[in-house]
């Protein structure tokens, strides 16, 4: 079993930074693929990035050039540096653990979630 622990999340101002922190522990997979989803008050959860265990990347286009998606192997870490941040981008943020970017995963793993709240 695998287990997703989100830190970092708050309340920022626009145009203000916030570093989102996942801890992964557990038995995992050498091969995996991470990323961050957000869902918004009434919306969908969405895809912010993900990154492959040979730090292949993908960002949806809202969030290109403001946010990077990075992972420490050694420390089954995945991580979220989010600049110039928009009350947009507002949400639940979910740290996501599964076998691989593309096609139905093997194994899906989801962390509780942490809250990003963009205001003045």
């Amino acid at each position: 079993q695998v287990q997703l622990v989100e830190s970092g999340g708050g309340l920022v101002q626009p145009g203000g930074s916030l570093r989102l922190s996942c801890a992964a522990s557990g038995s995992i997979s050498s091969r995996n693929c991470m990323g961050w989803y957000r869902q918004a008050s009434g919306k969908e959860r969405e895809l912010v990035a993900h990154i492959t265990s040979a730090f292949i990347t993908k960002y949806s286009e809202s969030v290109k050039g403001r946010f990077t998606i990075s992972r420490d192997n050694a420390k089954n870490t995945l991580y979220l540096q989010m600049n110039s941040l928009k009350p947009e981008d507002t949400a639940v943020y979910y740290c996501n653990l599964r076998s691989g970017p593309i096609g139905p995963p093997l194994y899906d793993y989801w962390g509780q979630g942490t809250q990003v709240t963009v205001s003045s």
